[in-house]
């Protein structure tokens, strides 16, 4: 009976660390590259060095992100046909920033408003077939949030 019950306990502990190797370990997130590091959107927000909320209420957000139709007026813009992945341009590495969206907003995370409309504090171009234009503003939002952190706390 002992047997079962230590069987019992280490199957479900098994299965999610397979999911979670799984899930670490892909290189399906979308990512980008920032510099010596790179910036990461991951499923695991108990990895996720930041985590960001969406609304659709633009009282409640603390980061505006324009969605513009022109590259050259965006301050991040994704353009890809999906077809093939740079090697090397997002491999996991201790410099690795990880970004989770999450469902419930709240403390200090930032809170972001996805529009096309102005006034914006991010301006993004997305054409991809691998970058939803949330993970986009997600990574954008993540990426330049940690780096204020970082020069906040280096004064």
């Amino acid at each position: 009976m002992l047997r079962f019950k230590i069987l019992a306990s280490v199957v479900p502990l098994m299965a999610a660390a397979v999911f979670a190797r799984s899930e670490i370990g892909s290189a399906s997130h979308p990512c980008i590259a920032l510099g010596e590091t790179s910036v990461e959107l991951t499923s695991l927000f108990w990895t996720a060095g930041i985590q960001v909320g969406f609304t659709d209420d633009p009282a409640r957000a603390s980061v505006r992100v324009q969605i513009t139709d022109d590259a050259d007026a965006a301050d991040f813009a994704v353009v890809d046909d999906g077809t093939s992945e740079e090697t090397g341009a997002c491999e996991a590495s201790a410099t690795t920033r990880r970004v989770a969206i999450s469902t419930h907003a709240g403390g200090d995370q930032p809170l972001i408003y996805l529009s096309t409309d102005g006034p914006a504090d991010y301006r993004i171009y997305v054409r991809s077939k691998t970058f939803s234009q949330r993970e986009a503003a997600a990574l954008i939002v993540g990426a330049h949030r940690d780096h204020r952190h970082m020069q906040a706390a280096s004064l």
